[in-house]
């Protein structure tokens, strides 16, 4: 099933350290790639793919491509924010973005796209999506907030 979200959810906000800068004082690119990670696990626990579930089920997921885009440069002190949607669901992987923007300049200061492969964490081979993840996807096109369908 091809689904294609438009809504987007804040999955993470804060702040650029003096350590997270590199030589030339700029946030260093592995402190992007770490910021939009933390966004990616709080998309996902929306989506219902918690990290006890995760356990309890024996499931997981594994990025399998990731684009990264910078497009201004942070610096200490900064105050940033990230934006998340679902792109698109299939099967057994989606494709999500994350928008990183300068709070106080309200700059798009980096994106990433990422592809990630559900899988079974016993034989380490993608497994389909449970129909609840699916689920949260459909909702999320017209909400923005976490879906519960407890």
């Amino acid at each position: 099933m091809d689904t294609h979200a438009t809504a987007t959810l804040v999955t993470y906000r804060g702040t650029v350290y003096p350590w997270h800068c590199d030589h030339m004082g700029h946030m260093n690119v592995m402190w992007y790639v770490g910021k939009f990670d933390e966004a990616s696990w709080q998309l996902l626990a929306c989506l219902g793919l918690t990290t006890s579930r995760f356990r309890l089920e024996g499931i997981g997921m594994a990025a399998v491509e990731q684009r990264v885009e910078y497009l201004r440069e942070l610096q200490a002190g900064a105050v940033i924010s990230i934006r998340s949607a679902v792109l698109q669901i299939m099967e057994k992987a989606v494709r999500i973005r994350h928008d990183m923007t300068n709070d106080e300049t309200g700059d798009l200061v980096a994106s990433t796209t990422i592809v990630a492969v559900h899988l079974d964490t016993t034989t380490r081979r993608a497994r389909p999506f449970p129909a609840d993840v699916h689920e949260r996807v459909a909702l999320m096109l017209g909400e923005d907030q976490c879906v519960s369908l407890n």
